[in-house]
């Protein structure tokens, strides 16, 4: 629970596999699984992938339970159950950066912000796995990184990822983006997703709506990469998606340092939502959504809701 509340383990996908082994330690523990799962769907509001992984768990706890199998046996194939979902999402990011890598072509310069690569999955990410892809390709271009207020994931996490892996990575501080595209610095954005509703309304960290906005003025694509189990088939729109609120010492420093009176009113929003219409096209793992609406989206991801 703690791990996933203070971010210890951060990232829509990531989070979901964690919480499958949590509800395997929990099964394991006096506390049970379903007392287990209660804890850990309460850690965070706002990614999907937490609630999927969750209910396939207690669903396949309760097949087993079913057959009457010995204690040992349920929970060895809980057990298993937790590693299918983790290897599922390692294929779920070879399949993403597959589907989206030939958007970026030579010479682009790929705005990102937060972080959605292999620090927020089990492999290549979401995001950075369309980059990885790329660059994998021999193609040669430039990322721009959101350093991504309060917490920086773009700038602790995103560009020293980049970097590590030989792609030319750029740090810039989130309002330097728009002036970056008003110079012709930046050809194509693409972020990751935290939930993303049946008619394309797409939560992710904070500041993805301001940059989809900055990239419709300026005529840029504006790409979301998410595996289709991110996808929340309950919700018909963007307004009914959790948006979680976190401490709000995140804002009142940057870092350790305090930048603000310690008693500063503060509102700070883990995630905002971008609109379909702002969406240029939704990469996941079973293939391209583009221009997303309820009746594209359904026609790709419909068959897929339980994957």
């Amino acid at each position: 629970f703690h791990t996933i509340k203070d971010l210890a383990v951060r990232g829509a996908p990531a989070i979901g596999v964690t919480a499958a082994y949590g509800a395997f330690i929990a099964a394991r523990s006096d506390e049970g699984i379903i007392r287990g799962c209660e804890l850990l769907v309460k850690s965070r509001p706002t990614a999907v992938n937490l609630f999927w992984a969750l209910e396939k768990m207690q669903k396949i706890a309760e097949e087993l339970h079913g057959q009457n199998s010995d204690r040992q046996i349920f929970l060895g194939n809980l057990l298993q159950a937790a590693k299918d979902i983790h290897q599922q999402d390692i294929q779920m990011c070879q399949s993403i950066g597959r589907n989206g890598g030939d958007f970026i072509k030579e010479g682009f310069g790929v705005l990102t912000h937060c972080n959605a690569g292999s620090l927020a999955t089990s492999y290549f990410g979401t995001a950075l796995a369309v980059i990885y892809h790329a660059h994998l390709q021999g193609r040669k271009f430039t990322v721009f990184a959101d350093e991504t207020r309060p917490i920086l994931q773009g700038a602790r996490l995103t560009q020293w990822e980049l970097s590590q892996a030989g792609v030319d990575v750029v740090l810039i501080c989130d309002d330097m983006a728009g002036y970056a595209m008003q110079q012709g610095k930046i050809n194509m954005v693409i972020v990751g997703a935290d939930r993303i509703a049946s008619n394309g309304d797409t939560a992710n960290k904070i500041g993805t709506y301001s940059l989809a906005v900055l990239a419709e003025k300026h005529k840029i694509p504006f790409y979301v990469a998410a595996p289709v189990s991110t996808f929340d088939f309950n919700i018909t729109s963007g307004k009914q998606i959790p948006i979680e609120e976190r401490n709000p010492g995140e804002v009142r420093k940057f870092g350790t340092s305090q930048t603000s009176k310690a008693d500063a009113k503060v509102w700070n929003p883990a995630f905002d939502v971008t609109p379909a219409e702002l969406i240029t096209a939704i990469i996941t793992d079973k293939g391209v959504i583009e221009n997303p609406s309820l009746a594209n989206i359904g026609k790709l991801a419909g068959a897929n809701r339980q994957c």
